[in-house]
């Protein structure tokens, strides 16, 4: 099979400035972060102190500026565990914007007698906008949770996140796995860095990606069985695998989330994983998504809840 080739570019040869130009001038708003996110955030602040963390400026680039936002427990106290919930790395993926916000809507009120709580719904606002995978730049926020970061989404919340002094017990970060991914960003991807895309099946259904470093696969199971209450679990392929990777457990693969530099790595919480809903399913609709992101984040919290309890009888 042929690989699909890319209309930006010449195959083999990584794109430069000019590519970059091309690829950004065909982006196009398409929604907006301020009526989709940030009017949400006022009704939560009897919770949550809304904390400005950073600004994203892509003035130059011919958009806008992003303030960008997070939600942070009003009882916050020392003593408790810190609960990291991020979601929007990639703005495309929609039911991780709105998931972490229904889950600080309608769920958080249950935790925050056990956990701080620290929720960052939408990291990357343009791509949100514009429903992308990366930032004006062409740079994948999720592959920037580094020192020195190339992306600023990943930076302003990294450098945020470490400021407090304080690692996280569990890290939730909310994703989608899309139709798109093959249609769209692989390709640009291998175009952008002059390699071969091979793209893979999207799995039909719902699973998630723990650290292979530190895979807690009770921790997994915990959330896997509350999120079948919701919609069902992709299945392995022919291979045995999800987005080509070995299945680790039932609906779980997992990645080595620092030395790729995801967003489940930039600390070095305990329990971590990443979320991946499929939209695109036939068999999924968008609220059953959203609902699917929440009860991952409820399944995840009331296992650790459950073990510290266990610790402390």
């Amino acid at each position: 099979m042929q690989p699909f080739i890319y209309h930006i570019g010449t195959q083999g040869q990584p794109w430069g400035e000019a590519e970059k130009q091309q690829w950004l001038a065909e982006q196009r708003i398409k929604r907006s972060y301020q009526s989709d996110v940030l009017s949400q955030l006022s009704e939560l602040e009897s919770q949550f102190e809304v904390v400005q963390y950073g600004e994203l400026d892509y003035q130059a680039q011919g958009f806008s500026r992003y303030p960008l936002f997070l939600l942070k427990s009003r009882n916050w106290q020392a003593d408790k565990p810190l609960a990291l919930i991020t979601g929007g790395v990639h703005g495309y993926e929609t039911s991780g914007v709105h998931g972490a916000l229904r889950f600080a809507k309608d769920h958080a009120a249950a935790y925050v007698a056990d956990f701080n709580l620290l929720i960052a719904p939408c990291i990357s606002p343009w791509g949100y906008e514009t429903i992308n995978r990366w930032n004006p730049l062409a740079v994948d926020p999720n592959r920037s949770f580094v020192a020195n970061s190339p992306a600023a989404e990943a930076g302003l919340l990294r450098d945020y996140v470490l400021a407090l002094d304080v690692t996280p017990l569990v890290h939730i970060d909310l994703h989608e796995t899309t139709d798109s991914d093959n249609s769209e960003f692989r390709p640009a991807k291998a175009a952008r860095d002059g390699t071969v895309n091979t793209n893979w099946n999207i799995p039909d259904g719902f699973y998630l990606v723990g650290d292979s470093e530190n895979p807690q696969p009770d921790f997994q199971k915990a959330m896997i069985d509350e999120v079948v209450k919701v919609t069902h679990i992709a299945p392995a392929d022919e291979q045995g695998c999800l987005i080509g990777e070995p299945l680790a457990q039932f609906g779980v693969v997992n990645y080595p989330k620092k030395s790729l530099g995801l967003c489940g790595g930039m600390t070095d919480a305990r329990f971590v994983t990443t979320t991946e809903v499929y939209p695109d399913s036939p068999s999924a609709t968008p609220e059953q998504c959203i609902l699917a992101q929440v009860a991952a984040v409820v399944g995840g919290l009331n296992y650790v809840r459950e073990q510290l309890s266990a610790k402390s009888a």
